[in-house]
């Protein structure tokens, strides 16, 4: 059978085993949805701000692994890679940070179990047993860790049990996926010591074929998956009033990606034609083919690891949380930066460029009630180290084509070879030396410690005034040091001569660098909060009005940045800060069967923190004015026991102001990238006893997304048309204990971009980071 109509089964029998369904059974409540999106439990319709909750039968039969994977179940939420898996970015209503500069901290923050993550691609990873995800819409600078402008990813795991368990599950499918994992959680110590150890396996084949040139790169695939994890707990329980939970984690990635495909080719396909056997790269353009060009590795290596201490002692005045956390991660990676088969330039495979980050985090916290009021306080500590080395090194072909590019007409398309010697004076092919360039490192160290408090107070049995706030004060330091490995030669010796040429001087080629150490500090401190009122109509109409103001701390660029071949004084950046207001209402129908939330919101950024790709390096520019205006709608279905559904849409209408930015003449007035005006989705599971010890389970997820730009300058190239995205799964389980589950992933085949980009130093040429193909399978679980 093959992967399509595979699907097409896999789809078909979803839909069959749901209209197999009785017409009215047995009636489930859903109005007993809890969330903790206010550090504190308390029903999801008695929650007055716009969260989306999922829960682990959905997470699970929608193939929901990692942050990446929660956006079909989400609406308003996407997720998207470019140039690396590391720089991986969330967005929540259109907002979000281009993740590839690590100096600039998330939009979206991600906290797993109480621990603040550093950045969105850096809580990329298997997430275990996860108990349920909660995506909070907004601001939300009062209660979670680190500052966030635009919305948390919450996510709750499965933690140890007083109960003895174990599971196990195996997975095979195409693209040469296979894994497993196992988990196991009982009793050490009755009723005082329990444990839970969770490990996982996986692997799959590359999503690309890589045509490789001359080489060295030998692996013809890329978008691989190779990983392993595990995760260990311990719950220790003293007294009825004390509870310690140590959690452990650890996962080794061993990747190739991230390649890109061409879109369209342009006029400079003909150079690099002479410079590859393969051509250097697919003309005419066929993105379908996933077929990508590559002379040089493109591995990802991470090790990623922490460990956490959380207690709960219950006092007179309420419950108190210590958490304790320490994590590092640290990425190793290589690049083919020319994403062509012909030998340009590249970042080697050999620890010289690398991300790290080390965090250690404390926050105390006290919630409880007295009286009439409801209240949350304490304090934030963190320290975060991050440590970034860049390397960018010629290739044989990259005077060459330098040169063929600096000189190509339309009288003669494949330029001049040799004109690079011209300018500089140099003998031919010793102004840009192979293996020669820039090696530079930046260390960042930010302190941030900060006192929050949140209080309700119920001045009625329906009404209730809501005041937040948040004092944080984060302190930045910078030490960056450059080097050119060749002096900046080809810069220097065509300046010696008068001619003053761009091209032979950008950063990593400029002299001005070299040998240069920049050492910067910066101070942030800044109010955060929020004021809300809440009026429950009835018993299942609540309603709310909400103002807050977010920020996302100050920081540096951590790459080279120049102004008319002299290296910028400094690269800070100033904070960005956002004004937000939510008026929304949240209502329990059909006997508790039916929720039903919305809202409508305004969200005014004021310096918003753009990264941007200007054909070299990467840079922040703070934009003075960005505006996030739109409404929302939620529901949760559960017409009769074993059925599940929850559908949702949000428009949001994200633009800049009507400001010209230098550089960017298209921002004006423009909706954001990645900011699609309308997105939707509807989500369901169902289980039915079917007699004999047996039941049938099923889950789908689809995610609607209108037309949006997927480049930080909008060139109308760059925008993705609308899609649709499903997954499903399907499967039979025993009282036995085992179950079998025919599962699918983009289940149409839908081909949608998730960034294109214009391909470096190719006029014309724009590249493209491709989403998943269609992947099917069949997972076997065992459970005790």
């Amino acid at each position: 059978m093959t992967s399509a109509s595979l699907a097409r089964a896999s789809a078909l029998a979803l839909v069959a085993t749901a209209f197999a369904a009785p017409a009215l059974a047995q009636t489930a409540q859903v109005d007993d949805v809890i969330v903790t999106a206010e550090r504190r439990e308390s029903p999801l319709q008695r929650t007055p701000l716009s969260v989306s909750v999922a829960a682990q039968p959905l997470l699970s039969g929608a193939g929901v692994v990692d942050i990446k994977d929660l956006a079909i179940v989400t609406p308003g939420l996407l997720v998207a890679s470019t140039s690396n898996q590391t720089y991986t970015t969330a967005r929540i209503r259109g907002v979000g940070t281009v993740g590839d500069n690590p100096g600039l901290e998330s939009s979206v923050g991600v906290v797993v179990d109480g621990v603040f993550r550093a950045r969105n691609g850096v809580a990329l990873g298997d997430l275990g047993e996860v108990v349920r995800t909660e995506v909070l819409r907004g601001p939300q600078s009062t209660l979670f860790g680190q500052n966030t402008s635009a919305g948390v990813i919450n996510v709750v795991t499965a933690g140890p049990s007083f109960d003895f368990g174990a599971t196990g599950e195996v997975t095979v499918g195409d693209h040469g996926t296979r894994g497993g994992s196992a988990s196991v959680t009982g009793p050490l110590i009755e009723n005082q010591l329990a444990g839970r150890l969770y490990a996982a396996v996986r692997r799959r084949d590359g999503l690309y074929d890589v045509r490789t040139g001359n080489g060295p790169r030998t692996e013809t695939d890329d978008q691989n998956e190779a990983y392993e994890t595990v995760r260990g707990q311990l719950l220790w329980t003293p007294s009825a009033s004390v509870s310690n939970r140590l959690s452990a984690d650890f996962i080794h990635r061993d990747e190739r990606c991230c390649i890109g495909v061409q879109q369209s080719t342009g006029p400079t396909a003909g150079i690099l034609a002479l410079l590859s056997p393969d051509g250097g790269v697919m003309n005419p353009a066929d993105p379908s083919a996933r077929i990508s060009y590559a002379n040089r590795d493109t591995n990802t290596r991470i090790k990623d690891g922490g460990v956490s201490l959380h207690t709960k002692i219950d006092t007179r005045l309420g419950l108190v949380e210590l958490t304790t956390a320490a994590r590092q991660w640290r990425a190793v990676l290589s690049q083919d930066w020319d994403f062509t088969s012909a030998d340009i330039a590249y970042r080697p495979d050999d620890g010289s460029w690398s991300n790290r980050f080390r965090t250690f985090s404390e926050e105390a916290r006290l919630t409880g009630s007295r009286g009439a009021f409801d209240y949350t306080g304490g304090v934030f500590l963190l320290r975060e180290t991050l440590l970034r080395k860049d390397a960018f090194l010629y290739g044989l072909a990259y005077e060459d084509y330098l040169g063929r590019v600096l000189t190509r007409s339309t009288a003669n398309p494949v330029g001049l070879a040799g004109y690079v010697s011209t300018l500089t004076g140099l003998p031919v092919g010793q102004s840009f030396v192979a293996g020669q360039g820039a090696l530079d490192t930046y260390e960042q160290t930010a302190t941030t410690a900060a006192l929050f408090g949140q209080t309700t107070w119920h001045a009625t049995d329906r009404l209730g005034l809501t005041l937040g706030l948040r004092y944080s004060h984060i302190e930045k330091d910078l030490d960056a040091r450059y080097t050119n490995t060749d002096g900046g030669k080809a810069c220097a010796a065509a300046l010696a001569r008068g001619i003053t040429n761009a091209t032979l001087c950008l950063p990593w080629a400029n002299p001005a660098f070299n040998n240069l150490s920049r050492s910067e500090g910066l101070t942030d401190d800044g109010w955060s909060g929020l004021a809300r009122v809440e009026y429950q109509f009835t018993p299942a109409v609540l309603g709310y009005v909400s103002y807050a103001r977010g920020r996302k701390s100050a920081g540096y660029n951590l790459d080279r940045a120049q102004t008319n071949l002299v290296p910028d004084a400094s690269t800070a950046f100033a904070p960005e800060v956002v004004d937000s207001v939510e008026v929304g209402a949240k209502t329990t129908l059909l006997d508790g069967r039916l929720l039903l939330s919305g809202d409508a919101f305004h969200q005014a950024y004021t310096d918003f923190q753009l990264n941007t790709f200007l054909g070299t390096t990467f840079l922040v520019k703070s934009i003075p004015e960005v505006t996030a205006k739109g409404a929302e709608l939620e529901g949760t279905f559960r017409p009769f026991s074993g059925l599940s559904l929850q559908a949702g849409v949000v428009y949001a209408q994200t633009e800049y102001g009507d400001a010209p930015v230098s550089g960017l003449p298209l921002l004006a007035g423009s909706r954001l990238s990645f900011a699609p005006l309308w997105s939707g989705n509807l989500a369901g599971t169902y289980r039915r006893d079917i007699g004999n010890g047996f039941a049938v389970r099923a889950a789908l997820a689809a995610k609607y997304s209108s037309a949006y730009n997927t480049g930080s300058d909008l060139a109308p190239e760059k925008v993705q048309s609308a899609f649709w995205l499903a997954n499903g799964s399907v499967g039979l389980e025993a009282d036995a204990g085992w179950s079998i589950e025919l599962w699918g992933r983009n289940l149409f085949d839908e081909r949608y971009n998730q960034v294109a980009f214009g391909a470096p130093f190719q006029t014309g040429t724009i590249g493209a980071f491709l989403g998943a193909p269609r992947m099917v399978g069949v997972t076997l679980r065992l459970t005790r």
